[in-house]
């Protein structure tokens, strides 16, 4: 028999790794998935074996009438499409406006359009910058660096915009480094860890951009995904139009992380170093306690547990022995 209380999930970059996690979990929960990719990063294996149960479009975010289609009849959209690429974003700032605040807007204005419930909004500690402050808490004065942070900023800024003048409900959830199955480590636009581990396994030396010692609070992925789930059930009144920091509290930098993985993938060679990038941030670390109190989050998967599970996975793929070179390996793109 039909659920009758089926809600209505709208998730876009749902092709993406993130994306891809987030539409499996609302399967999970019994609700309905349509997705919008314009496949620019995403790819459409991350959803191959679920294809034939969301309602999947290929179309960009900044073709407006692809993306009202795309919001009628939606109840909550998760609002992951972006591209996720610090030296990207460097090399062109226009490009990263365009795919990370054109976009955004005109699914906001869709989505009010359509009297979608709620967004929630996949923002990023990028926003905090280099400040020396540790723990990174959603009060601290933002001090963005690189275009991609100023670009997530201004997103968020639209989000509590439209929150305050148009009461379309909006949750914004600043990502902290997130890893895990799925994310395509031959993409620059990939996280350190994906490229660090599939490098590792295969017995290729990675290359750390800097010293070493910068840190990050690597999030699994499975946190992001309960973040978001909860965003969507957290009472209007304590979350709407308000900022979250998504992360587990924790900090590894790159030496002591590559440590960790070379004990986990049997890797036997050393890391070697070149210069840092512009734009990277170099410590990021952050304070949970908002989405706590408000969210009811807790992360329930560790580093080193995600570590473990995510080489797990990449182990099972095939793309682990197919011999292509590796990229270099640099300090987490999306950050």
């Amino acid at each position: 028999m039909m659920n009758l209380l089926m809600a209505t999930y709208l998730i876009t970059g749902i092709a993406g790794f993130i994306g891809s996690s987030l539409a499996r979990a609302v399967l999970a929960q019994g609700d309905q998935v349509r997705g919008i990719d314009n496949l620019s990063t995403g790819k459409t294996e991350n959803i191959a074996e679920i294809m034939g149960r969301v309602d999947f479009r290929e179309a960009d975010l900044l073709e407006i009438q692809a993306v009202q289609s795309a919001c009628v009849g939606v109840d909550y959209v998760l609002h992951q499409a972006a591209i996720p690429s610090v030296p990207k974003s460097v090399l062109d700032p226009l490009g990263s406006n365009r795919s990370n605040v054109d976009a955004t807007v005109n699914l906001l204005v869709a989505a009010r359009d359509a009297k979608v419930k709620r967004v929630v909004f996949a923002a990023s500690s990028s926003a905090y910058g280099d400040t020396p402050t540790l723990p990174k808490h959603e009060d601290m004065p933002p001090n963005p660096i690189s275009p991609y942070a100023v670009a997530k900023l201004a997103s968020e800024y639209y989000m509590i915009s439209f929150y305050r003048c148009y009461a379309l409900e909006t949750v914004c959830l600043r990502y902290f480094n997130i890893f895990g199955p799925r994310q395509d480590p031959t993409s620059p636009y990939s996280g350190v860890l994906a490229k660090f581990i599939t490098q590792m396994l295969k017995g290729e030396q990675p290359t750390i951009f800097g010293d070493g010692t910068q840190s990050r609070d690597f999030t699994y992925v499975d946190n992001a995904v309960e973040a978001n789930l909860l965003a969507c059930r957290a009472p209007a009144g304590e979350v709407a139009g308000r900022v979250f920091n998504v992360a587990t509290g924790q900090r590894a930098d790159l030496n002591e992380t590559f440590r960790v993985l070379k004990k986990l993938t049997g890797y036997t060679g050393e890391v070697k170093y070149a210069p840092e990038r512009a734009g990277d941030v170099k410590h990021s670390l952050a304070d949970t306690s908002r989405a706590e109190n408000y969210l009811g989050y807790k992360p329930k998967i560790d580093f080193e547990e995600g570590l473990q599970r995510t080489i797990e996975w990449y182990r099972s793929q095939e793309n682990v022995a197919g011999g292509r070179p590796a990229p270099d390996l640099g300090v987490p793109s999306r950050i």
